[in-house]
């Protein structure tokens, strides 16, 4: 579960746009307003408390998970330029409420991964990371290896996920652990 209270990392700021201040940045969010509506916006460059920041306006790049962004009081490249490699943050009690069948990626880190073997749950791993790069995969470390594996993170692959008891339950297509 997520902890009230927690930074959530939703975007990264990647680079400076133009000389008037704006900044590109990576989505990590499925919620687009986070980048485009106007309001309070915290950011963190490493380990540095998060500092709160207006965003201004904001608009997604064509055809990509990018996002150039204005916030308040930044208005040259020179600005923009500190703001390099800064996450942009979110408060894990301000998370937009999900439908049943939906979750919140972070929500799936540390689960403990099962495959259905003989109507047994064999444990053969836990996720260790996720990749959100246009589809969501579910980066699985194995136990048997500790061998590093990418689960597309869809109903066929994943047909369970049980938040409250910590888990989920793959049925991967053959040879997708061997890859």
């Amino acid at each position: 579960m997520i902890n009230k209270n927690e930074w959530l990392t939703v975007g990264l700021i990647t680079s400076c746009h133009g000389i008037n201040g704006q900044v590109k940045v990576k989505s990590l969010s499925d919620f687009e307003e986070r980048f485009l509506k106007p309001g309070i916006r915290w950011l963190q460059k490493e380990n540095e408390p998060p500092s709160k920041m207006e965003l201004i306006s904001g608009f997604k790049q064509p055809g990509k998970e990018t996002f150039i962004v204005k916030f308040k009081g930044i208005n040259t490249r020179n600005h923009a330029e500190q703001l390099k490699k800064s996450k942009v943050l979110v408060n894990a009690d301000t998370l937009p409420k999900l439908k049943k069948e939906e979750f919140h990626l972070l929500e799936l880190m540390n689960l403990e991964v099962k495959t259905l073997e003989n109507d047994e749950l064999k444990k053969i791993g836990k996720v260790i990371n996720l990749e959100n790069e246009k589809n969501n995969l579910l980066v699985i470390e194995l136990f048997k290896n500790q061998k590093k594996v990418l689960i597309p993170f869809v109903k066929e692959i994943v047909p369970l996920v049980d938040i409250k008891n910590n888990f989920l339950i793959i049925n991967p297509p053959n040879g997708l652990l061997e890859l």
